[in-house]
């Protein structure tokens, strides 16, 4: 194949890649490591090119397809399978000090996200509960001080179309101190409590909490970006999913707890309000 023939057939594919991962150009081009400016070259420049060999390698790498396929020696993409294709762990921090959770939120941005938490939604945590979470280690109170603040950052930018969606005994259970609270305070988790009305009321609607009945319904720690990823979480680790028609079912199950909720989004910030720490 000539080369001419492989850069329009390399420049169709990305236009593919792009239109299919539900991201802007410029979290495309963060994700394979170029500016906005050379991805626009590739998929808009006059003549059709062909990228660097590391370029090339990084957009197979990111999006699990074969370099053959982006250059149009093969028709097989390559793609992995299986459904749960990539697993990452909450301290495979990056050069900011990001988990993988905050790096794949920061990509979607724009995208609706919908979240179940594993305990209190990590954007709310007031400096108490981070200090009871870390158990008395510095780095790790540091490191949750700094995810707590960029993920409430993320939260209030203008295109932010976030839903959370939690069992409402899980504030119960928070306010009495029991299980895992027990030994915090309770002037601390009146406080948490507090916060927690203070920024549901400051982000709604474009954060918007439901709150089901935990007796009637499960639902696994995740959180959905779009319909591009998934991230369930499994303790230390997130199982990664990128298969369209699991995360497709996902939501679906998601937007059943939501049509379940006992308490809805614009009733949620009043429902915590009314909870005293005990």
């Amino acid at each position: 194949m000539r080369k001419r023939e492989s850069s329009a057939l390399f420049r169709s594919r990305l236009i593919y890649l792009l239109s299919q991962s539900g991201l802007t150009q410029s979290s495309f081009a963060a994700a394979i490591g170029i500016d906005r400016s050379a991805l626009s070259q590739l998929l808009n420049g006059p003549d059709p090119r062909l990228p660097r060999a590391e370029t090339l390698l990084s957009i197979a790498a990111r999006f699990q397809v074969s370099t053959d396929w982006l250059l149009g020696l093969s028709e097989d993409t390559g793609a992995a399978t299986q459904s749960f294709d990539a697993v990452e762990t909450e301290a495979a921090l990056d050069e900011e000090s990001r988990t993988a959770m905050e790096r794949w939120h920061e990509e979607a941005t724009g995208q609706k996200i919908r979240y179940v938490p594993a305990l209190l939604p990590d954007l709310m945590r007031t400096p108490e509960i981070i200090s009871f979470q870390a158990q008395s280690s510095e780095q790790e109170k540091r490191r949750l001080q700094a995810q707590t603040q960029r993920r409430l950052r993320l939260s209030r930018v203008p295109e932010a179309d976030i839903e959370m969606c939690m069992p409402l005994q899980s504030f119960e259970i928070f306010a009495c101190g029991a299980g895992v609270w027990n030994g915090l305070p309770v002037a601390a988790r009146q406080r948490q409590l507090d916060q927690i009305v203070r920024t549901v009321d400051e982000l709604y609607p474009a954060f918007r909490m439901y709150l089901f009945d935990g007796r009637k319904r499960f639902a696994p720690p995740m959180t959905l970006f779009g319909y591009t990823r998934a991230a369930v979480y499994a303790g230390e680790v997130y199982l990664l999913i990128r298969s369209k028609r699991l995360i497709r079912e996902l939501a679906l199950g998601f937007d059943g707890h939501i049509r379940a909720a006992e308490v809805h989004a614009h009733e949620a910030a009043d429902w915590v309000r009314k909870l005293r720490a005990v």
